[in-house]
């Protein structure tokens, strides 16, 4: 299973920036987002922004991850034996 996550736009060099992942730094490649922006959201998968998000949307995304998230800490282990 793959997983994108909604990320904010810190800096941008050339075809790298620096995002923001919820408090978690990371420089990733923007070639394939060429028009993103300082401040702007985009969805990263694979250490590569695939495209710009409204602010509105990548709130929602993180909310909805919190949620799963919290489920599946929160679920009982199953009996295997």
């Amino acid at each position: 299973m793959c997983l994108a996550v909604p990320a904010r736009v810190l800096e941008i060099h050339e075809e790298e920036a620096l995002v923001d992942l919820q408090g978690n730094r990371l420089r990733i490649s923007t070639a394939l987002t060429p028009e993103v922006r300082t401040g702007d959201w985009v969805l990263v998968h694979a250490g590569f922004s695939i495209t710009r998000l409204e602010e509105a949307e990548a709130l929602e995304t993180w909310d909805y991850l919190r949620q799963v998230l919290g489920q599946q800490e929160a679920a009982p282990a199953e009996d295997s034996g």
